[in-house]
């Protein structure tokens, strides 16, 4: 996106590629710097430490993981890794482990290139971060765009042959593979502060602020490495969004250049996709809702993209969590066709605002046949929401 050239022409920055930080020393206030194509290391000073060294993938330790033909997906150069070996090498079979962002969008990249796609994934359904009973929607999805799914069942090893993949083995079967994607998720990229002794907390992400200082003075951290706060939930967590990322890196910039900022909390929201299908989340799910000890409401509506009678009206599902005592909205979740998935973008504006249900159920949101029913699916689900409240449904 921007050069190091471009770095220091036009806004004074001395960017540094191909540079490793090997140690962080509070103490005395520095950083060892090792330069990767010399090989050689040096002591840097600072008064300011911005950490930002992000997520690091989940990479299991099983057996035949380093086998040729396994990658993981995790940076841009890691995707155009793999499109330049299906480009290349011409894999008939591929197997994914894990049905979350990465392996959906994978899933759907391969279907796409002809490939026979095989996915494992241990929950009972994909997108563990949808309720099971919105996840078997997804489910549903990947296998009518032909994907073999195999749910409940772990990843247990790689058969490999001349240090090539020929097979991903599970606790229940062995599936052929020519090259096998691990979309397990990602972990906060903190070794490095950890040893330094920046405090860590959820998951060992850095612990912060609002407006992103670590708890040793003059450090300070954004990003997939550090914590988030959770709007809903009222306690810290881990998420690992190019979202969050972005909006955190603007608190810490705009503080260390001597402004004054915060970073109020996430929310969760995400989207994404399935061919045709999309998917969308956010707030919390029922298991952490019960984690909290709340009771809740349930409101799940089916409903269309467009007014029923529309050319192209597709179909759209959309649940709604609430606050038993208050109505207060916990959480939504969205599965559909094209022109569902933003809709949660509403959801997230009034978990903001902290609106109950009976609050959504007038907002003037806008109308016409090509895009909604009069009452948009929106509606219909704080509408149910609201009766199960009263006890109507």
């Amino acid at each position: 996106m921007v050069t190091p050239a471009e770095f220091r022409d036009e806004y004074g920055i001395d960017a540094r590629i191909l540079h490793e930080v090997m140690e962080i020393d509070l103490k005395n206030r520095r950083v060892l710097v090792m330069s990767i194509e010399e090989r050689k290391e040096s002591w840097e000073a600072f008064d300011h430490l911005m950490i930002a060294t992000g997520a690091v993938p989940i990479f299991p330790p099983v057996p035949g993981s380093d086998a040729r033909g396994v990658y993981s997906i995790h940076s841009l150069q890691s995707g155009i890794t793999v499109r330049n070996v299906v480009d290349t090498e011409k894999p008939k079979k591929a197997v994914i482990i894990g049905g979350g962002y990465i392996g959906l969008e994978m899933a759907e990249a391969l279907i796409m290139r002809e490939l026979d796609v095989s996915l494992v994934e241990q929950a009972s359904q994909v997108m563990n971060t949808l309720d099971p009973d919105m996840g078997v929607l997804v489910s549903d999805a990947l296998m009518h765009v032909g994907v073999n799914l195999f749910r409940e069942e772990t990843y247990q090893g790689i058969e490999v042959s001349d240090g090539r993949v020929r097979a991903v083995v599970t606790n229940h079967r062995t599936i052929p593979a020519d090259i096998v994607i691990l979309g397990l998720g990602v972990r906060p990229n903190t070794e490095l502060a950890g040893r330094a002794g920046i405090a860590l907390g959820v998951r060992d992400a850095i612990k912060v602020n609002d407006r992103m200082q670590t708890l040793s003075p003059g450090i300070w951290a954004a990003g997939d490495c550090a914590e988030s706060f959770h709007l809903v939930s009222r306690r810290p967590v881990h998420i690992a969004l190019g979202t969050i990322a972005n909006k955190q890196g603007r608190v810490a910039g705009i503080n260390l250049g001597g402004g004054y900022a915060t970073f109020p909390g996430v929310v969760g929201t995400a989207v994404s996709k399935i061919c045709a299908v999309e998917v969308a989340r956010t707030g919390l799910q029922e298991r952490e809702i019960t984690s909290l000890g709340l009771e809740y409401v349930v409101g799940r509506i089916e409903s269309t993209t467009r007014a029923d009678y529309y050319p192209d009206a597709g179909e759209i599902t959309v649940k709604v969590l609430a606050e038993k005592k208050n109505g207060k909205l916990l959480g939504a979740q969205i599965v559909g066709v094209e022109g569902a998935a933003k809709r949660i973008d509403i959801f997230a504006t009034a978990l903001h605002a902290g609106f109950a249900v009976e609050d959504m159920i007038n907002l003037d949101l806008s109308y016409a046949p090509p895009y909604s029913n009069v009452w948009d699916p929106v509606h219909l689900a704080v509408r149910r929401a609201a009766a199960a409240l009263e006890g109507r449904s």
